[in-house]
């Protein structure tokens, strides 16, 4: 009877001890690219032109540029949130070029597309395919959810000299085992060629399930992640010609008091980069003042001498 018993417990051990390993190399999983049928595209820090670059270009080389350089912001909304849903409508969101407000379900309130789809996941898919079957001539996505608040312009010139028929993958780029992904809080960027190869793996069920089949749920940034490193599209860093990160998942309040912990002596320096793209964490009434600050508060007598100039799309009422 001891044997018997023995035998049991050493069996659940072992297969106990089999689990675990299959849960250590799901974990570690990480998608092989197609080899021979899509370019490597390895720069996982992706940096913003320098002044001397800029100062390098001839003015009609600029105003190129900047003409070219147009956004599409896929807003993810849900009515639980509609506070904040009619913040972004009513500040930030007016410097993309398009916005687009994507719903689980719709609001007599605000307009939106109404994906009526629950699961967050299936939704982004639906609003990122309905953005690439609606782009027109736009060639940058900027994938951000309603309590995200975004700096357009700061968007427009680190990818000012950038080529969006290369696949870009952009934001704060993370690592969670062997998957590196953009984290969605911080706001995703997507170039035309990134988005249209994440469109057409969206119909492999194989490699891009609509429901994902893993033990665990993963979130909406990592199977996005997954899916594009199919394609041989990968996470990258967007920063400042210094090397700063631009995309923040917190407050500029909490990144101060951070930086006033970690670096007294030079609390600016240590806080953020002055061209970042995004920050998270803000009520409603703080996008507000951000928009004050941002837009608005001017010292008088300064020229700030900017190489660029982004003007608000035209029949926009923005700040």
């Amino acid at each position: 009877m001891m044997l018997s018993e023995g035998g049991s417990f050493m069996k659940g051990m072992v297969m106990g001890g089999l689990f675990c390993l299959v849960l250590s190399l799901l974990g570690s999983f990480s998608p092989s690219t197609e080899s021979g049928t899509e370019d490597q595209h390895h720069h996982h820090h992706v940096k913003a032109p320098s002044k001397d670059e800029l100062n390098r270009l001839s003015d009609p080389q600029v105003q190129e540029l900047i003409n070219q350089v147009r956004v599409y912001c896929v807003i993810m909304v849900q009515p639980k949130i509609l506070v904040y849903w009619a913040t972004a409508v009513d500040t930030w969101s007016k410097h993309c070029d398009k916005a687009m407000f994507y719903t689980s379900e719709s609001s007599k309130a605000l307009e939106a597309v109404d994906l009526n789809e629950d699961d967050d996941w299936a939704r982004l898919r639906k609003a990122l395919k309905h953005a690439y079957e609606n782009a027109g001539d736009l060639r940058w996505f900027f994938i951000a959810q309603a309590t995200t608040f975004a700096i357009i312009e700061n968007l427009k010139h680190l990818v000012l000299t950038k080529d969006p028929t290369e696949p870009f993958y952009l934001g704060n780029a993370m690592k969670s085992g062997e998957l590196e992904y953009v984290a969605y809080d911080s706001g995703i960027v997507l170039s035309y060629e990134a988005l249209k190869r994440l469109v057409n793996v969206l119909n492999d069920e194989e490699k891009c399930p609509e429901r994902g089949r893993a033990l665990w749920k993963l979130s909406e940034d990592k199977q996005l992640a997954v899916c594009l490193k199919y394609t041989g599209v990968f996470a990258e860093n967007g920063e400042d010609s210094h090397g700063k990160g631009l995309f923040n998942s917190k407050s500029v309040n909490s990144l101060i008091t951070d930086s006033m912990k970690d670096n007294p002596n030079n609390v600016v320096e240590g806080c953020c980069s002055d061209m970042a793209v995004t920050f998270n964490g803000l009520s409603p009434n703080q996008m507000q003042v951000m928009m004050f600050g941002v837009y608005r508060l001017r010292p008088y007598g300064h020229d700030f001498h900017d190489s660029l100039v982004f003007y608000p799309p035209e029949g926009s009422d923005n700040d």
